[in-house]
């Protein structure tokens, strides 16, 4: 194809998009519609995972040292549990620190309980190591790791490893269903937005099987006859998709203001700023794609003279 006969196409495909009015209204509002529709499910969808990766990173093992291990000991055990591949950080927390955090996580009503366990002597928390994982799934794995660390030393310095056994393994299954509860629905979403703007498109080039049983009588080629097509649902599915993207993205960035006062709602909202790129993208290219395709589908049967 020469560059001229591509600029032809071009020019005949933006005539087409105009010259038949509401029939590309019609496949424009079409897109609109199915693509707003996915759209929103794709933002839920985000934003549920979102709140899992949340979740699932929130999650921590807890190991709890006796109270006879020495300085020496606990070097020990921290770079062990360091030196593990699914460790991504650790963090000593000591028994004067554990006693503050407890005093403060009571508040003034429990404070009388803490009375006379407030100093060094009388503490009877144990000094413990928080360790945060690199892939939350491994918690359980990494947690009978740790407990095996005892059989390395006769001293048997871990006391307890806690990292919410069965709380854990129920949260895991649960942000894994609705993930792929989520991908099933955008999945299901696509491909009926996709039979519907092809149905839409259709209606609009069954108006035109004159005109493309007459071009292919005095011989012009199929793919002559084409790409004006594909260059009008291009443009069509481009078109219906930037309203699309216009809508969401004012629709969500109010929602997202709405909530600015309710500072739980707001931290489970991603930031519009995070996710424009990749929304706008995948609607923007969606739009065009579903546009290309339904038109190809439509103008098959009808390339037949």
């Amino acid at each position: 194809m020469t560059f001229k006969t591509f600029l032809r196409h071009l020019r005949e495909g933006a005539k087409s998009v105009f010259r038949n009015g509401w029939m590309s209204v019609a496949s424009v509002t079409s897109i609109v519609v199915s693509l707003f529709i996915l759209g929103v499910f794709i933002l839920l969808v985000l934003n549920v995972n979102a709140l899992a990766d949340k979740a699932d990173s929130e999650v921590q093992v807890s190991a709890y040292l006796n109270l006879n291990v020495d300085e020496k000991m606990r070097e020990t055990i921290h770079k062990e549990i360091k030196a593990m591949p699914e460790v991504n950080s650790i963090t000593f927390v000591s028994k004067d620190e554990g006693m503050k955090e407890l005093t403060e996580s009571l508040g003034e009503e429990g404070k009388d309980m803490l009375d006379g366990f407030n100093t060094k002597d009388q503490n009877p928390l144990p000094d413990s190591f928080v360790i945060q994982v690199i892939e939350p799934t491994t918690v359980p794995f990494v947690a009978d790791k740790i407990s095996a660390l005892n059989k390395k030393h006769p001293e048997q310095p871990i006391m307890r490893v806690k990292y919410g056994e069965g709380t854990v393994e129920t949260l895991f299954k649960i942000t894994r269903t609705v993930r792929n509860i989520g991908f099933i629905f955008v999945g299901g979403l696509g491909l009926m937005s996709m039979f519907l703007i092809s149905n839409t498109i259709r209606v609009t080039i069954l108006a035109r099987r004159r005109e493309i049983g007459i071009m292919k009588l005095v011989g012009a080629t199929n793919n002559f006859i084409r790409w004006p097509f594909f260059v009008e649902g291009a443009l069509i599915g481009f078109m219906g998709s930037l309203v699309t993207v216009g809508v969401l993205f004012f629709g969500y960035n109010r929602l997202h203001n709405a909530v600015k006062g309710d500072i739980t709602l707001s931290q489970s909202l991603i930031p519009l700023g995070d996710i424009w790129m990749l929304l706008g993208g995948l609607i923007l290219l969606l739009g065009m794609l579903i546009g290309i395709w339904g038109s190809t589908m439509s103008i098959r049967k009808f390339l037949k003279v």
